[in-house]
């Protein structure tokens, strides 16, 4: 564990922390930084004790900046200032982890190459919902949303360092940022003492992930809104009926442009948080032709596979069609269309100089 070096963010820790400072010691870590996220004044004395821990750096903001802008600040430091290093495990002090936890990760970490993820497998259903939600549109199977327990290969820090998220937000986006990079990952389980305080933030880590579903569901509901707005307002206004081709036809051309036009600008900036670029447009109306073309396809196929001749049977074949659609889509956009930094591709080999 001499090459793994362990990050830590604490914000008015308890009496533990040198303890657990003196347990990863113990474990075989030689190299500890811990960030002080503006606890104060009054844990200046438990922070010393800290720093006298053999190994330990303590860095310090001035005010409380939240737990990614303190991990972001660690790693900072440490792609300065320890070059010979293979890589970090990131840890919430007031998560709970213990040291041999962290160990776990760490050794994983070195020994395969890839993000490892600490997860608290519980068997409550919040948790397995959560685990099939996250299944279901990012196509991971991640127990824990949290990332409070991450260790990380050196060459993936730089890009990690400048995902979004300053407070507990953090960790929802590392999981973000994993399967848009599909950044090669594993789990490790971890059998953490929780404190009675990581449900609860775990739970809100949950509640960040299924907003950004419900953004998208959003998005897209908001676009068939549109688009049969704008259908209706230009058969209305009666001007294409000038034009040489039925306005019907017209009608709907247009309007379907508007709305996914809207929906792109919407999933771009609000829901994925990617960049709006001709690439980006190009990916998403390629996507669009491809999800036209598989539902006519697909619903074609069902109707001649069990003999449909009803409408209104053909409508449910093509609603369970578009609703199986719309979850591929999801992933498609999430991790394609809208990838950031299209010019350089995730890699796990340092890249520093």
């Amino acid at each position: 564990m001499n090459r793994v070096s362990v990050l830590l963010s604490a914000y008015r820790p308890g009496e533990e922390l040198p303890e657990l400072l003196r347990g990863l010691r113990e474990a075989g870590f030689a190299d500890l930084l811990v960030v002080d996220d503006g606890s104060g004044p009054e844990f200046a004395e438990r922070f010393r004790r800290a720093q006298a821990v053999p190994g330990c750096t303590v860095l310090r903001h001035p005010a409380k900046r939240g737990r990614g802008a303190a991990l972001k600040t660690a790693m900072a430091f440490f792609l300065r200032h320890r070059p010979g290093q293979a890589g970090v495990a990131a840890v919430d002090a007031a998560g709970g982890y213990l040291p041999r936890d962290v160990s776990a990760a760490a050794r994983t970490m070195a020994e395969s190459g890839r993000v490892v993820l600490g997860a608290r497998i519980s068997r409550r259903a919040v948790s397995r919902l959560n685990a099939a939600v996250l299944r279901l549109f990012l196509g991971m199977q991640v127990h824990d949303p949290r990332a409070g327990l991450l260790a990380v290969p050196r060459g993936y820090l730089p890009q990690l360092a400048e995902t979004e998220g300053e407070g507990e937000d953090y960790g929802a986006n590392v999981i973000f940022w994993i399967s848009r990079g599909r950044i090669p990952f594993q789990e490790v389980a971890v059998a953490a003492a929780d404190g009675g305080g990581a449900p609860r933030r775990a739970a809100r880590d949950s509640l960040r992930i299924y907003g950004l579903i419900a953004k998208y569901l959003a998005s897209s509901l908001g676009a068939c809104a549109v688009d049969e707005l704008a259908f209706f307002l230009l058969k209305l206004s009666g001007f294409l009926a000038f034009l040489p081709i039925p306005a019907t036809f017209t009608a709907a051309l247009l309007a379907r442009v508007i709305s996914s036009l809207m929906n792109f600008f919407i999933n771009a900036r609000v829901v994925f948080a990617g960049q709006v670029s001709t690439r980006a447009l190009g990916r998403y109306y390629l996507l669009a032709a491809c999800q036209i073309t598989a539902s006519a396809a697909l619903v074609f196929l069902a109707e001649h596979l069990f003999a449909i001749t009803s409408p209104a049977l053909s409508t449910l074949a093509k609603i369970l069609v578009d609703t199986l659609l719309f979850f591929i889509s999801f992933r498609v956009q999430h991790r394609w269309v809208f990838r950031r930094n299209e010019d350089s591709p995730p890699s796990g080999k340092d890249q520093t100089t």
